[in-house]
């Protein structure tokens, strides 16, 4: 069906939202004359979402769904969600309604106005803790810092996006997906609308820190070569330090014949070259680990069911379950 809009919803154990939020989405976009479909991408829920789905899509032909064999995460799932897109612009949106279904119809204007790409940046975060705040506000000015890519700050997926867009964000091999930084890195005309991002409507979030922590090394090996290089620049320092720290304490034993016992210092000196030594595998592990997934070549995503049936996912980023 081709329609304006196609509108993608990532959607883990959210049963408590997907009324809530297909209800908003059909009102806003009726009361803005903006033709639309819905695609939600169940990523292995364990609760009743998907039979939620699966009654919405029963009742509104313009409605489909894709289920997981189990959970992908969010970057699969947003991925999958571009790739059933048969409208003219997709939006990609959570579950959650901390990103209003309302600001979509002022994403539609900037995006009819010529814009390819039109994001939401989060002018205000409601009932979020202020290390949540201040981990998410360092994380977006670090990456600007560290990458070549100009990735917007205060930023999240939420965004409109051209159809020629999505073709080419599709057509991108990685494995390991920063979505964001994919359209950033993809170009073309960009804009921003600001808004306030509202309080999760029920149930908990999905990204504990250890997660955002994770996301954030995915973003930042995917976009940069700086830490190589940082390691790089550091190990000469050290070598340079090293040598020079030698030519001394051989000036002292030799001409000034100073009697120095180097035990403390030599002992220090090796547990501290052997941390360092570790921090710089610990970051060459990541480059190639990357590496090593992308040469696996397996999927994105394993698809247990779907409202387009298995002919949905024969992409060479997933598989199809057969019955």
């Amino acid at each position: 069906m081709t329609c304006e809009i196609s509108i993608i919803i990532p959607a883990l154990d959210e049963e408590e939202n997907i009324d809530l939020v297909f209800s908003r989405i059909k009102d806003t976009m009726d009361k803005a004359c903006i033709t639309f479909e819905l695609i939600f991408i169940d990523d292995g829920s364990t609760d009743k979402t998907l039979e939620k789905i699966k009654g919405l899509a029963a009742n509104n032909t313009n409605i489909r769904y894709t289920s997981f064999s189990r959970n992908f995460g969010h970057e699969a799932a947003s991925s999958c969600g571009f790739k059933m897109v048969n409208g003219k612009a997709a939006v990609l949106i959570d579950a959650d309604l901390q990103d209003p279904p309302e600001v979509i119809p002022q994403l539609y204007k900037k995006w009819k106005e010529g814009y390819d790409v039109v994001y939401g940046r989060r002018s205000r975060r409601w009932n979020e803790t202020i290390l949540k705040k201040l981990s998410s506000y360092l994380f977006y000015r670090v990456l600007r810092i560290f990458t070549s890519v100009p990735i917007p700050l205060d930023v999240g997926d939420f965004r409109l996006v051209d159809h020629k867009v999505v073709s080419l964000f599709n057509a991108l091999p990685e494995r390991n997906r920063f979505v964001r930084g994919m359209f950033s890195w993809i170009g073309f005309k960009q804009t921003a609308i600001e808004y306030e991002r509202s309080a999760r409507n029920k149930g908990k979030t999905k990204y504990s820190y250890f997660k955002l922590a994770l996301l954030s090394i995915d973003a930042l090996v995917s976009f940069s070569l700086v830490p190589l290089r940082v390691c790089i620049a550091f190990g000469l320092i050290i070598t340079v330090l090293s040598f020079c720290i030698t030519i001394v304490i051989a000036l002292q034993r030799l001409v000034w014949d100073l009697n120095i016992p180097g035990y403390a210092l030599m002992t220090s000196g090796m547990f501290f070259l052997g941390g360092v030594q570790l921090i710089f595998l610990g970051v060459l592990g990541e480059y190639i680990g990357k590496i090593y997934k992308q040469v696996q070549g397996r999927p994105l995503f394993v698809v247990g069911e779907s409202s387009d049936g298995p002919a949905a996912s024969s992409t060479t980023n997933s598989i199809t379950t057969v019955d």
